[in-house]
Order: C-alpha cells, then sequence, then structure tokens
C-alpha cells in the first residue's frame, strides 16, 4: 500500500488492540497523490462486537491516532455505519486495509 504518510504497522497493530478495532483501514486523500499538508486523514474502522464507543470516545480516538500517525494535521475516524448511503459503497470497496483482514 502506497500513502502520502508514514505508517507504522506495530504502533496501528498496538492503538487497534487497546481499543477494541478489529479493522482499520485508510481511505480518501492519503491514498492518492493530492494529499497535501492541510489534507486530513481517513480511517475507517470496525470495532470488535459488544465495544462501546460514543462520541467523545470517538475523539479521544482521534486525538491518539493523530500522534500515532505523526506528520498529519486531522484524523476523521469513521465507521462503515456512519457514512453517507451516497459513497459508503465507493469508500469500501477503495479503503486499504491497515489493521485486520480485508
Amino acid at each position: 500500500m502506497k500513502t502520502s504518510i508514514e505508517i507504522r504497522k506495530d504502533r496501528i497493530a498496538d492503538f487497534c488492540r487497546r481499543h477494541c478495532i478489529r479493522k482499520l483501514a485508510l481511505f480518501g486523500s492519503v491514498l492518492r497523490e493530492d494529499f497535501g499538508p492541510e489534507s486530513d486523514v481517513d480511517v475507517l474502522v470496525e470495532f470488535e462486537p459488544g465495544a462501546r464507543v460514543g462520541l467523545f470516545k470517538l475523539y479521544d480516538l482521534e486525538q491518539e491516532l493523530l500522534a500515532v500517525l505523526g506528520g498529519c494535521k486531522k484524523v476523521d475516524i469513521n465507521t462503515p455505519r456512519s457514512l453517507s448511503k451516497y459513497f459508503r459503497d465507493e469508500v469500501l470497496a477503495k479503503a486499504e486495509v491497515v489493521y485486520g483482514q480485508a
């Protein structure tokens, strides 16, 4: 997978295990040539069954993942259910899995 930021898979795996994330993927401009210094990193996660994650927890996860990734200005975490039905299928098809199974 070619991304515009450095992905340290060991740190991503640790982050995912600690937060009951069974799958983490990247999508959007981070996978394309138009990614720039002001671009955010779009992340798609699937949590383990039974994991309780509210808005405050998602915010905390975004801040921690920002530190894990480094070199980016903002991280947006999404779940498959939170994606708009108008582009959900496209995102799911193009997302690049970083942790978990494709």
